[in-house]
């Protein structure tokens, strides 16, 4: 499915969230974006996901524990659910995601999933962020810089801002980018991109870097439950 209605009324979130929302649907970068949405959808362009603002809406702000920050949604049909790296079930895994599933299977021992949809994930406090939240059909970053990273920036700077200590997964340059927006109080862990590209190079390799089981140790160390990955 794709992007039909470029309107934060249609895109719910968490009443958490709303400050933020707000804030931002109200500003001169939202201004520009929704018109940039809205032009390219009168152009007859195919943008993906259909919710924008889906991981707003399954991980309220008072139950993130986990972000992870992704770069821009999939752009290949059907994949992009508004969950970074996530993919809809029954959608052919993309590269990233396998390379995902293959560094959860050798850091935690568990068998790959049935599905790639990370919705178990996001709906237990994990945050699954793109730091730009729509994409053109077969256009990889073709929305990037078009005012989407003022709201993402805003979002990690509101966890951020939380008393709680959280886990940040900063995967690939991109990501590590906003490493500045991160107070020290909370758990960074940083890799390459789990890209094909990127996963086993150095100077720190996805493939191998141990995320999941790294976390589910610190949230022990906070007296917190694990994350079933």
């Amino acid at each position: 499915m794709s992007l039909h209605s470029a309107d934060f009324a249609h895109w719910p979130v968490a009443p958490g969230w709303s400050p933020v929302v707000d804030a931002f649907a109200a500003s001169p970068a939202a201004a520009a974006l929704m018109a940039f949405l809205r032009a390219r959808l009168a152009a007859g362009a195919t943008l993906y996901p259909p919710e924008p603002l889906r991981a707003l809406a399954l991980t309220p702000p008072a139950s993130v524990r986990v972000v992870i920050l992704g770069q821009d949604p999939y752009h290949g049909p059907g994949q992009a659910e508004g969950l970074a790296f996530s993919v809809a079930p029954g959608v052919k895994w993309p590269p990233s995601l396998r390379n995902i599933f293959l560094e959860r299977q050798r850091d935690l021992g568990l068998p790959p999933p049935l599905s790639g949809s990370l919705v178990g994930w996001a709906e237990q406090g994990v945050l699954l962020l793109n730091t730009c939240l729509t994409v053109e059909d077969g256009a990889p970053a073709s929305h990037a810089g078009r005012g989407w990273e003022v709201l993402t920036d805003a979002v990690i700077r509101y966890v951020g801002a939380s008393t709680d200590p959280k886990a940040f997964l900063l995967w690939g340059a991109h990501a590590q980018k906003k490493a500045a927006l991160i107070d020290a109080r909370h758990h960074v862990l940083q890799a390459n991109h789990p890209s094909p590209l990127s996963a086993r190079r150095g100077p720190l390799p996805f493939l191998g870097c141990g995320h999941f089981g790294a976390v589910n140790a610190w949230l022990a160390g906070q007296g917190a439950a694990p994350i079933q990955w």
